[in-house]
């Protein structure tokens, strides 16, 4: 298999070490790698191609990553269920294993907490977790919590020390009005701690879902900024910001979206940021909670007075026309093809209109959650929504990222409507495009003309992308896993019912793969002791 190495990688200021998983999408930014010797099944029951399991909590959304001999992924509550120094249920936890054996080495525990929000208000912070994969730089490693909040943590946690400014982890990690914890060598140590609901006002929907860019001192993210439903005035706050930078040793803002993404989004910002080498110089991009597709460039890590205001160098609208009218110019509502809606009212079987008819035909308006992938002067991206709302159509984007100003027209290379909603980021390889869909669809298209080669039905529910590797694409849906062979006609290798909402990674000659509650470590020829 040929993987193509592209200009992300000069770009990166993620140190990796050897073959390391170092930050979301990987080292090349395309959720591929190049490790081989890759276990094409594994068996939990008999332990076969299985080094190690570690148990952790009942959900993990974004993906584990890996760096100098650590582990680190973010979870929800079980992974403490042997601390009493903690009230439980938690809410979200930050983990950081031994690369050999899966140990646990130290965890951040983020209580359930109202976060400044208005009264009343409660996200689902307890089920889900920490959604962040967490971003390794050096001897820094950062995530967003539960709350929104960006960390700066120590990646050797408290063992070597409490390192500054931040002191009050004991109280960090315990719900405001309960007694700090006692500390110990196995608990985070955070360095700083960016609070985006008392510098921002911004109020995440439902949950904090997004990953951190880190590009020279500068760390770029999403804040989950939502909106809120007519009950609930005051609660999400439309005017804050979508899209910020922070200095990545300090936590000092350097600068905001100022495009006021948040006054346009359907329902949350969730997007991670990218960034790619166009025409010798660098562009982030970014997928709107809008349904448009943004680059922007570098900001300055100087210290300035007031906040630098980051204006999109180009813009791509990824809603067709139709996805976001009916014929006589009426707007389709965003919640019209909600599957709740649908659940809450008799339906007949042959009524197909009006409400989401299960089949993924709905057509209507959808954001960007996925990451925009950057390869060879081009941005591949697709729209979808909150998988609790259904299935629906969606839409593939290949764009032009060399053009600037509104680009909806002039950037656009192909488009690709045959796919459903997904929040899934593509994969590249061998100029071929892997995209997944909230079906359980995976769809392989030539990256230059978006013809379809194939399309694989996992007959399941998917939320992750695909990982290609070793001339093997990994995939998995929230109750299967299938591996099948790279390339331009389809082979199903192994299947095994088992599956999760994380996508799998590789480093080190290792796949990791989270199922049934707990991160496998395969590797070829091991043999799991029970």
């Amino acid at each position: 298999m040929k993987i193509l190495i592209l200009p992300v990688l000069a770009l990166a200021t993620v140190a990796t070490w050897a073959a390391d998983w170092p930050a979301w999408t990987g080292p090349q930014g395309l959720n591929i790698s190049s490790e081989t010797g890759l276990p094409e099944a594994f068996d939990r029951d008999t332990g076969t191609n299985v080094k190690w399991a570690t148990k952790l909590g009942t959900v993990l959304y974004g993906c584990p990553t890996v760096s100098r001999g650590r582990i680190f992924v973010g979870t929800n509550y079980p992974a403490v269920d042997d601390d009493d120094r903690f009230t439980k249920p938690h809410g979200g936890v930050v983990a950081c294993l031994d690369e050999k054996d899966g140990k646990i080495l130290w965890k951040l525990v983020v209580p359930d907490r109202q976060w400044g929000y208005p009264e009343g208000f409660a996200m689902t912070q307890e089920k889900w977790g920490i959604c962040s994969s967490p971003t390794v730089d050096g001897d820094r490693v950062y995530v967003v919590d539960n709350g929104g909040n960006v960390l700066c943590l120590d990646v050797n946690g408290l063992a070597d020390g409490n390192d500054g400014p931040f002191q009050d982890e004991a109280s960090y990690m315990v719900k405001p009005g309960q007694p700090p914890i006692k500390l110990l060598p196995t608990d985070a140590d955070i360095i700083w701690c960016y609070d985006v609901s008392r510098e921002l006002g911004v109020c995440p929907h439902d949950v904090a879902s997004c990953s951190v860019l880190i590009i020279g001192n500068v760390l770029y993210t999403s804040t989950s900024n939502g909106v809120g439903r007519e009950h609930e005035i005051g609660c999400h706050v439309k005017t804050a910001p979508g899209f910020m930078a922070l200095d990545k040793q300090t936590g000092r803002l350097l600068a905001v979206e100022d495009d006021q993404l948040c006054q346009r989004i359907y329902h949350t910002q969730w997007s991670s940021p990218s960034v790619g080498n166009v025409n010798g110089g660098k562009l982030i991009f970014l997928g709107g909670g809008d349904g448009w597709c943004y680059a922007f460039t570098p900001v300055s890590d100087k210290k300035s007075k007031t906040p630098q205001r980051m204006v999109p160098v180009w813009r791509y609208n990824c809603l067709p026309h139709h996805y976001v009218y009916n014929p006589d110019g009426s707007v389709i509502p965003y919640y019209n093809g909600d599957v709740r809606k649908y659940k809450k009212r008799k339906r007949k079987k042959e009524d197909t209109t009006g409400w989401n008819s299960g089949d993924g035909s709905f057509l209507g308006p959808s954001q960007i959650i996925a990451t925009p992938v950057f390869h060879e002067n081009r941005i591949y991206v697709a729209i979808g929504q909150d998988p609790a709302h259904g299935l629906g159509r969606g839409m593939l984007h290949c764009i032009d990222a060399t053009k600037k100003g509104d680009i909806t027209e002039s950037g656009r290379i192909w488009s690709y409507d045959a796919i459903g909603r997904t929040i899934c980021t593509v994969s590249i390889a061998d100029s071929l495009v892997y995209a997944t869909d909230l079906d359980g669809k995976l769809h392989c298209l030539d990256a230059d003309t978006g013809k379809v080669h194939w399309v694989h039905d996992a007959g399941d529910e998917c939320w992750a992308g695909p990982l290609i590797a070793d001339g093997k694409i990994y995939l998995i849906t929230r109750q299967t896993f299938t591996t099948l062979a790279e390339g331009r006609e389809k082979k199903v290798l192994f299947t095994d019912r088992g599956g999760s909402e994380c996508s799998p990674i590789a480093a080190n000659g290792v796949l990791y793969v989270f199922t049934k509650n707990h991160l496998h470590a395969l590797a070829e020829g091991a043999s799991r002791q029970h």
